[in-house]
Formats: C-alpha cells, structure tokens, sequence
C-alpha cells in the first residue's frame, strides 16, 4: 500500500503510516495502528516498573518481600523461587472465553488471580534491592542490569564492576556520576565517552585517559578543557584540585554545562550505523526512529534493544538477545519470534500474542505466567486445532466488541493492553522518564498516579550541614538520615531524604569524592536528562562556514561546503529551541581531534 495519514485517537495529532510500514504488519497480520507511534511507545512503558520497590506480603508464604507491585493494587505475587517452581499451577487458574465480553476486561480479571513474579530478577547474589536485572552480585538498587558487580544506585550498568550512581554503562569500573560509557574506567562526572580512562566532566571522548574538562577528542592524553599540557603539568594541575569538596565540584558541574553548548553536538549519538535514524544506536542496519539500540538490523520505532542481535521488529522497547518479527512487545527477549502485544516475557517464546509474565513456551492467546507451556488460551489448555480455531473466532470477536477505555480509546485486536490496566502507577514507571508529567495531566488522561507515601523516619542531619569535604566526614555519617535538597519538591519520585552505606562511604573516600546532597531517585534522574527523548525534529546543520550558526563556536578545520552554510539536513532529538550547536556527522569528524 501507499503511504497513508491518519490521526492519533490518543494525543489527536496526524501521524504517516508508510508504505514499509504497511508491508510489515501484512508479514505480522495484524491491522495498522490507531495510536502514533509516540503513543505507542508511552503505553508500553507504563506496563514497566524499573526502580520502585515495595514491601508487601507474598501470596505464598506470608512472608514480607521486595515486588515492584504496591501492596494495595490487586494482584498476587509470589517471591521468585517459588514462582518458578512446581509448588502452583498457573493452569489451574484457567477459564472460559466469554464471547459477549471484551477481551482486554477478561484478560485484567486473570491478570489480578494469576500469581506474578514478584522482581523480574535472574540469578541474583546478595541484590535483593533491584530489578530488571540478571546475574547481579553484591548489587545494591541497581536496576535494569545485566551481570553488574559491586554496583550501586544505577540504571542500565551491565558487565561493570565497582560503579556508583551511573546510567547506561557497559563494562566499565569504578565509575561515578556518568551516562553512556562502554569500556571505561575511573570516569567521573562524564558523558558518551568509550575505552576512557582517569576522565573527569568530559563529553564525547574516544580512547583518551587523563583529561579534564574536554569534548570531542580522540586518542588524546593529559588535557584540561581542551588544551594539552605535558603529563607533569596535568599531574601538578591535578594535585591542586580537591575533588572531595562539594564546593568546588559544583563549580566544575556548572562549568562543564556552560561548556557543553559551546562544542558541537553531532546531531545523532552513534557509530557504524548504516541508514539509521534516532539516537544512540550503534552497529546497526536500516534501523529508523528508533533509541539506545545496539547491534540491530531492520528495526522501527524501537527502543532499550541494546543487548544483540535483534532483527524485523516494530515497535519493541526493552531487552533483546536474539529476537525477531515482533511487534508492540516491552520487556521481552531472549529468542522471542513473531511474538505480538506481548510484555514482560522471554526465553524462547514463539507465536504469542496478548500475554504477561510467560516464558519457555508458545502458541499462548492472553495468559499470565504461564511456563513451558502450549495451545493455552487465558490460561486454559486446548488441542492444537481447538486452539487455533479459538483464537481465530477470538481475534474477529475482538473486532467487533472492543474495548473502550474511560476516555473513550478503543482498543480492538491490534492494540497494546490499555494504560489503565497497568499493574503500576504512571509516574512509578519508565514512561514518566520521558513523558515528565505532572499529577494533573495525569489523571485528566485518565491513568492513575501514586503521591509518595508519608515516611516514618525523622531527618538528623540537614543538607546543608553535610561537611563540604569527605576528608572531614566522619563514620558516624551511615546512621544519619539525611534530607534531600529536592525535599520533595521535584517530580521525581524524591523519597525526601536517604541515607549513606557503609560501602557507599567507603567508595567516595577510596576515589575522593563528596558525598552526594540528593536522594538516589533524584540524581538517577538528572543523570538521565541527558537521555534525551524519543521525539525527533527535522532541522538543518548549524554550521555555517567558518563559524556555528550562533557564533559561539570557531571552526578548526575547513569543511566540504567551504564558508558557506552546510546544506545537510537531518531529523534529531535536540529540538529547535534547544542551545547546543548540533552538527551533520561530516562537519562534526571535521572538528573532532
């Protein structure tokens, strides 16, 4: 089919359904879309809980456990090991398909009976506090992993080791306060860097150790704020500063940020990339407005797929390894194909559609929990020809008595599971990582939100009287309950105060850092400001000949258009009004050195 226009029945907004597009969901059998897909990425995420923990009973043993599910929305968990185990049966939970109902309201009735995992967490050690995670050692609220060790406060810290308040790093150690590393070591306070070491407030650094202050450089040593000095000089600069004081790391914080947009920003963050669009993707194939991909091949609308290969899939946010031809899928991996409206599932899944918490099996139509199982409707086993007849009258039945949520969406077959069915509080998931909205906006859209509950604890020592230095802390500091400086003020899930662990201190005095003024909610979610969002602007590059467009930066090298302005256009996630110089990808490897 040709491109086709339609509007959004969420946001109202026209958004272009194109011609691959089409060619995709014929291969998948599924209708076209109602919502955009900017949408449809924030429905998906609020199906995913990623650093909320709760204690609540478990529906097994009584016993108090950890659950990303609050202990007053209705649904039973069950703590791992037995989840897994053979002490219950999901099937027993089973039930009749009832034509004259809509799908999506009977699937929320089985949701809320079939016991759930508790933590999605695989082969944890001594990490009770996380989730999203596998193979996680001595970890403690790191979320979002893969085979972290010795970790604290992250999100996205994979096969790294020794790491604090960190988010989307990979095999990287004894790293404070960055975003976006791959294989580096002793960075501090830094951004987008690869095979790094000993680098403090830098930006965009590839192969380069002892720097201070810089962007865009490559292979360099013994730099401060891009200017060379001898290995003595930086030795000697270094010497003199105190990087244990407060005071003198936020003047370096507002230096960097100052400094940041007066360097130019290529204007996707990205590297051996062929025909991609979107931000943060890597190693990749014909894979468009998608974000955080690694290793991808024929992917769209796609986001969090940086653990490889994933290849022939729409619209699938989180996790990987080894999927294909799927569609409108969240937290699913391991090996899934032509798994469809699917969340939270994984390790060989096969020809799945409308299911939650399955895993090992296939041929399943709206299940929950299921494992190593086949030919299951809503939990009940059917032969293989009953089974496919069933699922069949089921999809045509979907067509004609949808589901029609409270502010009037319908939700036919083709269609993600509604926000309101989420198992989670809007502002409690992912989506609110990027959405940011308020409490209002929230509930006027008809989605609940949980206020932050009143703690029983009492504050000992303000913000303000931390002592500046970490050399003057003294060890009595892990029984004090500290206010964060947001005091609750912020949207983002402040917990209003937080303590400091006997491992945590022992780490900013190891590396000689301050101790931080915000709670671990708040500074995961300044680190992530840097993220971004999934929105991207058609825009034209702001070099223009000798100097950026707003005169802020110098250019060190001529370019192809010469001194005139560059012609190259893009699509990028840094918007109009944004202040960074962003660059095409020729000008900026012009200015890179």
């Amino acid at each position: 089919m040709t491109t086709e226009i339609r509007n959004c029945q969420n946001c109202k907004q026209s958004f272009v359904i194109d011609s691959e597009d089409f060619a995709f969901y014929e291969k998948m059998e599924v209708p076209p879309p109602t919502f955009c897909w900017i949408c449809r990425v924030e429905r998906r995420l609020v199906y995913r809980n990623e650093r909320t923990l709760y204690r609540r009973k478990s529906g097994y043993t009584g016993k108090e456990i950890f659950s990303t599910f609050p202990p007053d929305m209705p649904y039973v968990t069950y703590e791992s090991d037995i989840w897994y185990s053979d002490a219950w049966d999901p099937l027993s939970y089973g039930r009749d398909y009832d034509f004259n109902r809509p799908f999506f309201s009977q699937f929320d009735e089985l949701m809320k009976i079939v016991p759930l995992q508790a933590r999605s967490v695989i082969s944890p050690v001594n990490s009770d506090y996380g989730n999203n995670s596998s193979g996680s050692k001595n970890c403690y609220l790191v979320f979002n992993t893969t085979n972290a060790e010795d970790c604290l406060y992250g999100n996205g810290v994979s096969f790294s080791k020794d790491c604090v308040d960190n988010s989307h790093i990979s095999k990287s150690e004894l790293c404070y306060g960055n975003f976006w590393l791959t294989r580096c070591s002793r960075a501090f306070f830094s951004e987008r860097c690869e095979d790094c070491s000993d680098i403090w407030f830098s930006k965009d650094l590839r192969g380069c150790s002892n720097c201070f202050g810089c962007f865009n450089l490559r292979n360099k040593s013994y730099y401060i704020w891009n200017r060379p000095h001898s290995k003595e000089e930086y030795a000697a600069w270094l010497a003199k500063l105190n990087t244990g004081s407060f005071c003198e790391f936020s003047k370096w914080k507002g230096e960097f940020a100052q400094r940041t947009i007066a360097y130019p920003s290529k204007f996707i963050e990205g590297t051996h990339n062929s025909d991609v669009s979107g931000n943060y993707i890597f190693n990749s194939k014909n894979v468009k407005k998608s974000f955080l991909v690694r290793d991808g091949e024929n992917l769209k609308y796609c986001q969090y797929l940086q653990e490889p290969p994933n290849k022939d899939c729409y619209d699938h946010t989180t996790w990987g390894v080894g999927n294909a031809f799927t569609y409108e899928c969240g937290q699913v991996g391991d090996g899934a194909n032509n798994v469809k409206f699917v969340a939270t599932s994984w390790t060989n899944i096969r020809n799945i559609e409308y299911c939650y918490m399955c895993h090992s099996s296939s041929d399943l139509f709206g299940c929950v929990s299921l494992r190593n199982k086949q030919y299951c409707v809503l939990n009940k086993q059917y032969t293989k020809e009953k089974y496919e007849e069933l699922v069949r009258r089921i999809k045509e039945q979907m067509m004609q008595i949808p589901y029609i949520d409270k502010k009037g969406r319908e939700y036919r077959y083709g269609e993600f599971f509604p926000i309101e069915f989420s198992p989670f509080p809007y502002n409690e998931t992912a989506t609110q990582d990027y959405f940011r909205r308020t409490k209002s906006e929230v509930e006027a859209l008809g989605y609940t939100w949980r206020d932050q509950p009143t703690r029983n604890y009492s504050v000992t020592m303000r913000t303000e009287d931390i002592p500046d230095s970490i050399d003057e802390v003294g060890d009595k500091i892990i029984e004090d309950i500290i206010r964060c400086a947001h005091r609750g003020e912020c949207n983002d899930n402040c917990t209003t105060a937080f303590r400091i662990t006997p491992t945590e201190l022992s780490f900013y005095r190891r590396m000689k850092l301050p101790l931080p003024r915000l709670c671990p909610n708040c500074r995961t979610c300044e680190r992530l400001e840097h993220r971004g969002t999934f929105k991207l602007w058609p825009r034209q590059c702001t070099c223009a000949g000798e100097k950026s467009e707003n005169d802020v930066y110098s250019n060190t090298a001529s370019h192809f258009h010469g001194a005139g302005r560059c012609p190259n256009e893009f699509e990028t996630s840094y918007s109009p009004e944004r202040k960074e110089i962003v660059y095409c990808e020729s000008c900026y490897n012009s200015e890179v050195v």
